[in-house]
């Protein structure tokens, strides 16, 4: 399973692509908010100095901010011309009238992150119009009594029956390790989440003590 970083934050992306192991970035509106006021172009694009600064290209998901279809499309293109980085996707979240933007932009060769999903049924809307990612919105679907395992399960059951490669299934709205550990057993392909989630998944008490004692070992043979 891919790990993706979930975030607009400059220094966080910067410290995740110095460890290796991210292979994709995704931000949306809310992460925007939390940062510094600026020109949205702007931004996007030194994210971009960044992955090309430590990394092969990896994914980045940036977000449209219309509902409207034709202006999602306006402001897809504008994205893909303005930030041009090869591997770039347009995030457009689901809907009836978003799904022809959708089907519209995949016909044009742009890669579409399909976002806000809560349910097998909109995972497949989004698959059959053609998005390359579907994202399922985790603990948000916990939260309305619903069950993000059994979606992406089911999706991704339906994917490989049908052989469908090109969409890959996106878990986010992390609120823990045990999230991630628990997408990857559904069988998400991808876990999108924010750094601190990562830094704890590195941590455990057992390593600690363990190198500890290998530091004490060696110090008492030194002398």
């Amino acid at each position: 399973m891919k790990l993706f970083l979930d975030t607009a934050n400059l220094a966080d992306i910067e410290m995740a692509l110095q460890k290796g192991f991210i292979t994709g970035i995704t931000t949306n509106p809310s992460l925007m908010a939390k940062e510094p006021k600026g020109n949205y172009i702007d931004h996007m694009k030194k994210i971009v100095e960044l992955i090309d600064k430590y990394s092969n290209p990896i994914s980045l998901s940036v977000e449209v901010f219309a509902q409207d279809k034709e202006e999602i499309i306006i402001q897809a293109e504008e994205l893909i011309g303005e930030i041009q980085y090869e591997n770039l996707s347009i995030k457009v979240p689901i809907g009836w009238e978003e799904l022809e933007a959708i089907y519209r932009l995949s016909i044009e060769g742009i890669s579409v992150n399909c976002t806000c999903i809560f349910s097998e049924a909109q995972c497949m809307l989004a698959t059959n119009a053609g998005a390359r990612y579907i994202s399922i919105f985790g603990n948000r679907v916990k939260e309305l009594r619903g069950s993000f395992t059994q979606i992406i399960g089911a999706t991704r059951k339906w994917l490989d029956m049908n052989n469908i490669t090109k969409t890959e299934i996106i878990m986010g709205s992390i609120r823990s390790d045990i999230d991630i550990v628990d997408a990857q057993l559904a069988g998400a392909h991808i876990v999108t989440a924010g750094l601190p989630h990562y830094i704890k998944m590195s941590e455990h008490p057992g390593t600690t003590a363990s190198v500890d004692q290998f530091m004490t070992d060696f110090e008492e043979w030194l002398t």
